[in-house]
């Protein structure tokens, strides 16, 4: 089938992406169909696969670019204290997520949707990203400004508190990025017992 007149595959490709996310944002990748991605792109069906090999591929591919840009994008420093680098994880990941919201929403609610295979893939990029917060929390411990009974466990709680900015937060509400980040850096600090 010919590309739709117009289409570039520049445009064509990420605008793909875009309309995907979005829709299984919204509707669940369950309920999305090819058709209805492809009538958001304003192209055909048939052009989809052009750019995707299917529905499951798309997935995938939203959520391990979702995690490489997010890894790439932290850097740490060793050489800083804990709980700098702490404040300094806190204040990345609400940042990073605001600014990607369904892509934060389909890295955890669309997990269950992927084969086994690229289920192995996007688990040990998250598992890359856990590592990192892991390691601030159990230098945070052998240097005794933190109390963490588990720090693994300690881990994943506050990369789900952190996470779940983007429920709730809109644009122009109460509160803005700034003072959010605040509050939430104030929270990390209590349940690190800092």
């Amino acid at each position: 089938m010919a590309r739709t007149t117009g289409s570039r595959a520049e445009i064509t490709g990420p605008l793909i992406r875009d309309k995907a996310r979005r829709l299984f944002a919204r509707q669940g990748y369950a309920a999305v169909s090819m058709r209805q991605i492809a009538a958001e792109v304003g192209v055909q069906a048939g052009t989809l696969y052009a750019y995707i090999p299917d529905k499951q591929a798309l997935l995938a591919d939203l959520l391990e670019s979702h995690m490489q840009d997010l890894l790439a994008a932290w850097s740490d420093d060793p050489q800083a204290g804990p709980l700098e680098r702490l404040e300094r994880f806190v204040r990345f990941h609400i940042a990073f997520s605001l600014d990607s919201p369904d892509a934060v929403f389909l890295s955890y609610m669309e997990l269950r949707n992927l084969t086994p295979e690229n289920f192995a893939r996007i688990a040990d990029l998250r598992g890359r990203y856990e590592s990192a917060l892991e390691s601030i929390l159990r230098d945070g411990v052998e240097a005794r400004v933190m109390r963490i009974e588990d720090p693994k466990l300690t881990t994943l709680a506050l990369i789900a508190m952190l996470t779940g900015v983007t429920n709730w937060y809109r644009e122009g509400g109460r509160l803005d990025r700034t003072r959010i980040a605040q509050i939430y850096w104030g929270l990390a600090r209590g349940a690190v017992g800092a």
